[in-house]
């Protein structure tokens, strides 16, 4: 993870309030004005009892009364007002950075992404993305209102002696600055590490999940819940420290102000034992400085929660400085498919070579075998195809067009890619195959389902193909899938199909309908087959051999 300081992630995250800073400057007036009647209710009563007492005052009891209701009232409609807005601004501004993180993730995919932990990534665009909710809606306009509140009361308090005024900004600085800052750094990297150990815990449950079968299979799950519990525990303990911390913040804050309230009340009491002020001068700015601590406060506790969303708002940006392996293309002319070549690649994974030198033809209307053992290149070479990675030297070509200079779209609708593990979403079979055409007709679905030797298996099923898939696709057979995933391929409807492993979970029947689709569309379209089973190849037009990245 990057390390940001805690102001560079303030000032990016408060860039993106630009497009709402109409709704922001609203909810700063009201929130200034709504503090204002909450201070002066209390003031206003000062006024009404000097008054009682004869004290010469600008404000008569009767006035003051009014006001107060007045202000009361206000107070109210204030309060809900600057909420409404804020909130207003955080969702929306939430829904913009999920908007910008998905669209990052899908600039990231695959390849910045395969091997990356996908619990953490959950974690980063469900919790931390939500907890950006507390910087949007309580810290940016609460910071700004206390600011200006507190320069205001400020004025109002020197109006009766300066040196009141003078105490006044201190106790403001003290409770507003100086406790927050103390705190954040107090709390070190608590937030950093919370975050942390929240998205490693989401990792494991959701590894947990997808292995439930495995860990009952070989009854190891008393280990795992094991390892889950001591995960928690060190999670729980990182909170329970940062909830100490808070506690810990709230009673010094509660402290400094007493003092300080004190502090007024008794150089109020000198300063009029030596008549530099009358008795108004004593009790307003006293009561004035009491009742207006309430913008400091909020911001002194939010010391040691913005720890958290201080680190929340770092692995978010993290994902949005991320830097893509291939960027999107457009901007070039579209191009028709008439083949398409591999020259002398070369490409390493890390610091393995994967492909040394490789060379594949691939003429048009043709069906291309690729053999080879497992970890020996076959499918890295279909994704270079895909242009998901760079090569690190030679060629991708399609119709004598470097991939590099192909228009992404463009390229996207040439192509059909299916892996070896299908992923089916929890839909509609229906659904799951309008993935690969969303304006897909019935006719067309059934023909892609029929062509894939599915479509029989689906119509046996209680509602056919508006049958739901379960989560994570259990309810479906690694074979049943795989024909779901050709299905897509052939309903996607690509001069240019890239079949990785099309058959392995198959039996021979099956294999020999899907082998039999696959040859009669040579007329549409251009196949590659990759697989290790002898009896796919049968219907290739020539076979290349990968062994050790190379192709013989």
């Amino acid at each position: 993870m990057k390390k940001r300081s805690n102001l560079k992630v303030m000032l990016r995250l408060s860039k993106l309030v630009a497009p709402l800073s109409g709704f922001m400057v609203l909810a700063v007036a009201m929130g200034i004005a709504g503090n204002l009647c909450a201070s002066f209710i209390t003031v206003l009563g000062g006024y009404a009892v000097l008054d009682i007492m004869n004290v010469p005052v600008t404000i008569s009891v009767t006035v003051a009364f009014v006001l107060a209701v007045v202000f009361a009232v206000l107070r109210g409609i204030l309060r809900y007002a600057e909420q409404s807005c804020n909130h207003y601004i955080a969702f929306k501004l939430l829904a913009l950075i999920r908007d910008k993180v998905f669209r990052a993730l899908r600039k990231l995919c695959p390849a910045k992404l395969e091997g990356r932990d996908k619990g953490d990534l959950i974690s980063v665009i469900t919790s931390d993305i939500e907890l950006l909710e507390v910087f949007y809606a309580h810290t940016i306009s609460p910071a700004i209102i206390a600011f200006v509140f507190c320069l205001i009361l400020v004025v109002f308090i020197s109006t009766f002696n300066i040196i009141l005024g003078m105490i006044a900004l201190i106790a403001y600085i003290s409770v507003g600055i100086i406790i927050p800052v103390a705190v954040s750094k107090t709390s070190g990297k608590n937030g950093e590490k919370f975050r942390k150990e929240s998205g490693e815990l989401s990792s494991f449950v959701l590894d947990s999940l997808y292995g439930v079968d495995e860990l009952i299979q070989y009854d190891c799950g008393d280990e795992r819940i094991e390892k889950m519990n001591k995960m928690t525990d060190s999670l729980s303990k990182t909170e329970k420290k940062q909830k100490s911390l808070s506690g810990r913040n709230i009673a010094i804050t509660n402290t400094i102000i007493f003092v300080f309230d004190i502090v007024m009340l008794l150089v109020g009491a000198y300063l009029y034992s030596i008549l530099a002020v009358n008795l108004a001068g004593v009790i307003i700015p006293t009561l004035a400085l009491m009742s207006s601590f309430g913008p400091a406060v909020a911001l002194a506790n939010l010391g040691s929660t913005l720890q958290n969303t201080f680190a929340a708002g770092n692995r978010v940006l993290d994902i949005l400085d991320e830097i893509p392996v291939v960027s999107e293309i457009s901007g070039k002319k579209d191009i028709a498919f008439t083949g398409a070549k591999a020259e002398n690649v070369t490409f390493s994974y890390g610091n393995e070579t994967i492909l040394k030198n490789v060379s594949v033809d691939i003429p048009k209307k043709s069906v291309v075998g690729i053999i080879g053992k497992s970890g020996s290149g076959k499918s890295t070479l279909l994704k270079l195809f895909m242009r998901f990675w760079q090569t690190d030297s030679g060629k991708i070509s399609i119709s004598d067009t470097s991939v590099d200079e192909i228009n992404t779209e463009n390229l996207r609708d040439l192509e059909s890619y299916v892996t070896q593990d299908t992923h089916l979403f929890h839909d509609s079979i229906k659904n799951n195959l309008k993935i690969a055409k969303l304006d897909a007709t019935d006719e067309e679905i059934i023909n892609a389902c029929k062509k894939a030797s599915v479509h029989d298996f689906i119509m046996s099923l209680p509602n056919g193909y508006d049958t739901m898939v379960g989560e994570l696709g259990d309810t479906l057979s690694g074979g049943e899938k795989q024909r779901i995933g050709l299905a897509r391929a052939f309903l996607h409807d690509a001069p240019f199909m890239l079949l990785d492993e099309p058959t392995s979970n198959l039996d021979s029947l099956n294999e020999s309908v899907i082998l039999k689709s696959l040859n009669e569309e040579r007329e549409d379209r251009t196949v590659v087959l990759v697989s290790h089973r002898q009896s796919t190849m049968r219907i290739a037009d020539r076979v290349y051999s990968v062994e050790n990245g190379r192709t013989s």
